[in-house]
C-alpha cells in the first residue's frame, strides 16, 4: 500500500504476528497509519501471511515463506532473514506487537534477532503471560533491555510496573478509527444486540453472555443477539446455542473486517470477557453512536465505559446483574437516549490524530532516542 513520502529520518519497524482477524492486529495496522501520517518512515514485518486490515508503509511478509509442514530449521531461516533485515535497515525503533509467551524463543529474539536494536514492547492484554514469558527472569531481561514498554490501558501499565519492579511501562490507548460505511445494509429493520470479536470461550466467556441473555426479557421481546466473529470455538458455540434452545433469537455470523452496519444498527454492543486489554469493540461501537454494556473485567472497560452515561458497566461473572442491565438498556427509554447521545463524545480523546500525536511525541523524545 502506497504512503506519502516521510518528512523525517526516524525509521520505525512494527513487528506483528499478522494484520488480520483480531483487535490487536487491527490496532497494529492503525499504528502504521498514524505513524506514517505523522511523518515517520514505517515498515511492518508480519510472521503469518494474513492481511485483512488497511495499513501504511512498507510490508515485509515473512509469512509468505511459511509452508505446510514447517520445520524448526525453516523457522530459524525466517528469523535469520528478520535479523539480517533489521541490521540492514538500521531502524531507530522496533515496536514489537507480537504475543511473546515462549521463554526460549524470546531469549533468542533478545540475544540474536534484536541484538543492538532499540525495542519498544507493546502489551495489548491484561493477561501479561500472553506478552511476557512465565519465566520472570526472562521477562525482566526483556524489559531491562527495552527502551520502553507501552501498555494500551493504565491498568496494564500499572500491573507491568508492579509485577516486574520497573518504571518503563507507559500508557498509550488504542485509537478509534473512522469506520467504512459499506457492508450489509439489510440489518436496519432488525432489532438486535451485538457481540463482535473473536469466538474463544476461555477468553470471551460466551457462557455468561448466553445465560444472561436467556434470563433477560430480550428473547420474548424478539430482540435478537447477533454474534459476529471467528475463532476456535465456533462449532462449540453453535451447539451451545442449540442446546440452550436459543436458535430462534441467537445467530452466529462469519468474521468480516467491515463492521460499520453491524455496529450502527445494533441496539447496543455487549462484552463479557474474562480479561481484555483496551477492547477495540467498545470504542468502535461508541464511535458510531451505539451504547455498550460491558462487564468490569481487567482491563479497559472501566477506562472506557462511564456508567449510565455512554453505557452500563456491570460486575463480572454476575448473570443476574448482566441480565438486568440488558433489560435496562433495552427498555428504559430515557437511559438509552442518554447513553446514545453521549456515546460519540465520550471517546473523542481517542481519535487517531490525538493518539498518533502521543506516539510521535514519544518517539521524538530525546530520552527515548538516547
Amino acid at each position: 500500500m502506497a504512503s506519502k513520502q516521510p518528512s523525517t529520518q526516524i525509521k520505525v519497524c512494527l513487528v506483528a504476528i499478522s494484520l488480520g482477524r483480531g483487535g490487536a492486529e487491527r490496532s497494529t495496522a492503525l499504528l502504521s497509519q498514524m505513524l506514517t501520517e505523522k511523518g515517520f518512515n514505517v515498515t511492518i514485518v508480519i510472521l503469518y501471511d494474513v492481511v485483512d486490515y488497511p495499513y501504511k508503509g512498507n510490508l515485509l511478509n515473512l509469512g509468505k515463506h511459511k509452508k505446510d509442514g514447517d520445520t524448526f530449521n525453516k523457522r530459524l531461516v525466517r528469523l535469520n532473514k528478520l535479523k539480517q533485515f533489521l541490521k540492514q535497515e538500521s531502524f531507530d525503533f522496533i515496536l514489537d506487537n507480537r504475543t511473546r509467551s515462549n521463554g526460549p524463543k524470546e531469549l533468542f529474539y533478545l540475544k540474536y534477532v534484536y541484538a543492538n536494536q532499540h525495542v519498544i514492547y507493546v502489551v495489548r492484554s491484561f493477561n501479561l503471560l500472553q506478552y511476557f514469558p512465565k519465566e520472570k527472569w526472562i521477562a525482566k531481561k526483556m524489559i531491562n533491555n527495552s527502551k520502553l514498554v507501552i501498555g494500551v490501558s493504565k491498568a496494564i501499565s500499572e500491573k507491568i510496573n508492579a509485577e516486574y519492579k520497573t518504571n518503563k511501562a507507559k500508557t498509550i490507548y488504542n485509537p478509534v478509527e473512522p469506520l467504512s460505511e459499506t457492508g450489509n445494509k439489510n440489518l436496519s429493520n432488525e432489532k438486535y444486540i451485538l457481540y463482535l470479536g473473536r469466538i474463544e470461550e476461555q477468553v470471551k466467556n460466551f457462557t455468561l453472555l448466553l445465560n444472561a441473555y436467556k434470563k433477560s426479557k430480550l428473547p420474548e421481546a424478539s430482540i435478537h443477539l447477533k454474534i459476529v466473529g471467528d475463532g476456535p470455538d465456533v462449532d462449540w458455540l453453535k451447539q451451545k446455542i442449540e442446546t440452550m434452545s436459543l436458535s430462534e433469537t441467537v445467530s452466529v455470523n462469519s468474521f468480516t473486517p467491515i463492521v460499520f452496519q453491524y455496529l450502527k444498527n445494533a441496539l447496543y454492543l455487549t462484552l463479557t470477557s474474562y480479561y481484555e486489554g483496551f477492547p477495540r469493540v467498545l470504542i468502535e461501537a461508541l464511535s458510531v453512536g451505539t451504547p455498550v454494556i460491558s462487564v468490569d473485567c481487567k482491563s479497559g472497560p472501566e477506562e472506557i465505559v462511564s456508567h449510565k452515561k455512554n453505557g452500563l458497566l456491570v460486575e463480572n461473572h454476575n448473570e443476574l446483574e448482566l441480565a438486568e442491565a440488558m433489560n435496562s438498556l433495552a427498555f428504559d427509554t430515557e437511559l438509552y437516549k442518554t447513553c446514545k447521545a453521549n456515546a460519540q463524545d465520550s471517546i473523542s480523546h481517542l481519535k487517531m490524530d490525538a493518539i498518533g500525536e502521543q506516539w510521535a511525541n514519544l518517539l521524538n523524545n530525546k530520552q527515548t532516542r538516547s
